[in-house]
């Protein structure tokens, strides 16, 4: 694993959810110098739309968009409501608890989980109910169909009911003694959930859990356990029935989600999620490289390693702009057809939290400070 991926994993005891902390490994103590900006001719020039502030945020908390709705949560345990479009807030609940994950919302519900083992849902600024979880989560809460879906790192995938907290069902998987402490895939596909398992993406039925069909996205390989793992992070892309995924420093695959088959599979040494067009799929390595991908074959586009070691969060694909932030707080746009910069903005020298989230032709930026930050490049 290369130097700059300070990433943790954590190890369950066979007997209980009692968990350790181990340091990704790497015997070299410094890490690469991030590449310089190189100059560029601006295509777009970038304004900003509007601004707000949440608190510290770090991962592996993330944002939901729902219509206009974005949901946001910081570290400390404020969980916002803001208008993606205005910046206005809708509403904000100071729950005054370190967060585990989260933030899951269907623009009703809002579900976060704090380092207790909490899972909490929302409405409104109130705590509707809240659910003792089995084991630790990193993974933001599913709150879609009536329901909240919840991953653990123990591999188990429970859902409750939104309206009452009852809990409807659960289904363990089990699988490697290590798990990463970041975001995994929980989302949905028509009437399926999608579950990112060990190195396997699995289609369950919602209503029992039960599973419908799985792909293998990455394999495990290695000598001992840290070099073993294999999980799948937060990010798929999605278009009609085919969905792209990542296996942590692995690989990137292709599935059919009708048939529940692999199109195909890359090698690929990434820890961030994927996005892309019917025609692209775009990724960055753990390195900084960014790549391209054809969505049909697999076969790589372009490659670009102007911004290698600048700590990149996955790149996002949105109304024919391709977004991706980095860790010294630079926001950077890029041609999609052949990796080159087209405009670059500076949000704040803490960095970007997560991956920046498109509203139309609007970005909207999250940094670890708890910036919020709407930009428009045009």
């Amino acid at each position: 694993m290369t130097v700059s991926l300070r990433r943790q994993f954590v190890a369950f005891a066979a007997s209980a959810a009692i968990a350790i902390f181990l340091g990704a490994c790497s015997s070299t103590p410094d890490k690469p110098t991030p590449s310089a900006l190189a100059d560029f001719k601006p295509q777009f020039n970038v304004s900003k739309v509007w601004s707000a502030q949440i608190g510290p945020v770090n991962s592996p908390l993330t944002s939901q968009l729902t219509g206009t709705q974005l949901a946001l949560a910081s570290a400390n345990g404020l969980v916002t409501l803001m208008n993606a479009e205005t910046g206005a807030e809708i509403w904000r609940a100071p729950l005054n608890m370190p967060l585990a994950a989260g933030v899951g919302s269907d623009g009703n519900r809002v579900a976060v989980i704090n380092r207790s083992n909490e899972l909490l849902t929302l409405a409104d600024a109130k705590v509707l109910w809240k659910a003792k979880l089995p084991a630790l989560s990193f993974t933001a809460p599913l709150v879609a169909g009536g329901r909240v879906f919840v991953l653990t790192a123990d591999r188990t995938v429970i859902a409750f009911d939104g309206a009452s907290g009852q809990k409807l069902w659960s289904q363990q998987r089990t699988g490697d003694a290590l798990v990463l402490k970041q975001s995994g895939i929980l989302t949905s596909y028509q009437d399926n959930l999608l579950v990112g398992l060990s190195g396997r993406l699995v289609a369950m039925n919602p209503s029992n859990g039960v599973s419908r069909w799985e792909v293998t996205i990455g394999s495990s390989r290695g000598t001992n356990e840290v070099e073993r793992l294999v999980d799948l992070v937060s990010g798929v892309s999605r278009v009609n029935n085919v969905i792209c995924a990542r296996a942590f420093q692995t690989s990137v695959a292709c599935v059919d989600a009708q048939k529940g088959s692999n199109l195909w599979t890359r090698a690929a040494q990434g820890h961030v999620g994927l996005s892309g067009t019917a025609s692209a799929l775009f990724g960055a390595e753990s390195d900084g490289k960014l790549m391209a991908w054809n969505r049909a074959s697999g076969q790589v586009l372009w490659q670009s390693e102007a911004l290698r070691f600048r700590g990149l969060t996955a790149p996002m694909s949105a109304e024919g702009q391709l977004v991706v932030g980095d860790d010294l707080g630079w926001l950077h746009w890029i041609d999609a057809s052949n990796g080159q910069t087209v405009a670059r903005s500076q949000v704040d020298a803490t960095g970007i939290a997560m991956p920046p989230v498109a509203y139309g032709n609007t970005w909207v930026v999250i940094t670890k400070s708890g910036l919020v930050q709407a930009l428009r490049a045009n």
